[in-house]
């Protein structure tokens, strides 16, 4: 029985299936020692390449994982920056097989909840547009809002790829004497920065950004940023009934020692604190080694006198 490229690629636990796609895309992947191109099939005896590298198919099944994670803002969706900025990816759990893959991204400059799991599958489901998972965001409008463009939010907006709209909007509450307005809205796809380019179409210009809930699973308030905590199975559960995937009967995650208290509270805020510290001191490092001259060791060498 044969399977999609992608899909099987995915499984493995190297990344979402978008992604896969692009690897392949990209001349990365290669079937039996031919560059594979998309809309190839594979069975379980296909000898599969990843940048040369065989790939060692997996047969044992992981189990399914999902970290919630409360990203703040300042950090990036990507594995690795080249400008040496941090990424979401940094802090997260050492797992044994396959690899963490991020369900959807934040811009750099948006905050809260980020899902991560090792299921590529269940990635794929939860950011494929045709299932239309449920977002929520917090926003942070500058100065008053109209019915009219609050209709014209959720009526359709025409952006550059396309139409988008608010599946709904609603105000909280705020001081009368505060040039800023929270809403909270949602929309049922992940388009590249959708949240804000909508408000903007509208000449409103979005202070602050932060994602509250994704499908079934809502931020928990008490979470500090920076830290993450992984679901139980029941959420997990939620997550795959969701998206149609059949249920996970097993689970790492032991509920009891998984609540949030005030002692794993402070372990948190310490554990993240800490590697603010390290990531400062690195990069104060890097900056003072790039600017330091290089001295030519055979200057500073004495010269010995020759015996007489």
């Amino acid at each position: 029985m044969s399977e999609k490229l992608q899909k099987v690629l995915a499984n493995q636990g190297l990344g979402s299936r978008r992604e896969m796609e692009r690897w392949i895309e990209e001349g990365r992947v290669s079937v039996d020692g031919k560059v594979a191109t998309l809309g190839d099939r594979v069975d379980a005896v296909a000898q599969l390449r990843v940048d040369g590298h065989l790939l060692s198919r997996q047969t044992e099944k992981p189990v399914c994982r999902v970290l919630m994670y409360n990203k703040p803002e300042g950090e990036i969706c990507t594995r690795h920056d080249e400008e040496g900025r941090a990424t979401v990816f940094e802090r997260l759990p050492n797992i044994r097989l396959g690899r963490w893959i991020a369900v959807g991204r934040l811009d750099i400059n948006t905050s809260g909840l980020l899902l991560f799991t090792n299921d590529g599958e269940l990635a794929n489901r939860l950011m494929h547009p045709k299932c239309e998972v449920e977002r929520e965001y917090a926003v942070r409008v500058f100065g008053e809002v109209s019915k009219e463009t609050l209709n014209r939010l959720q009526k359709g907006v025409q952006l550059e790829d396309g139409e988008a709209k608010f599946t709904s909007i609603k105000a909280r509450p705020s001081d009368e004497d505060s040039m800023n307005h929270w809403y909270n809205v949602t929309l049922s796809e992940g388009k590249n920065r959708e949240v804000r380019r909508l408000w903007e179409s509208q000449g409103a210009q979005v202070s602050r950004l932060i994602r509250v809930k994704y499908g079934t699973i809502e931020l928990q308030k008490r979470l500090p940023q920076g830290a993450w905590v992984e679901l139980p199975l029941d959420e997990v559960n939620s997550l795959r009934k969701l998206v149609q995937l059949p249920n996970e009967t097993d689970s790492l995650v032991d509920a009891r020692q998984n609540k949030l208290d005030h002692a794993r509270l402070s372990r948190m805020r310490r554990s993240v604190k800490k590697h603010r510290t390290r990531s400062a001191e690195g990069k104060t490092k890097q900056s003072a080694n790039a600017f330091e001259p290089a001295v030519s060791p055979r200057k500073n060498e004495r010269k010995r006198r020759k015996p007489r």
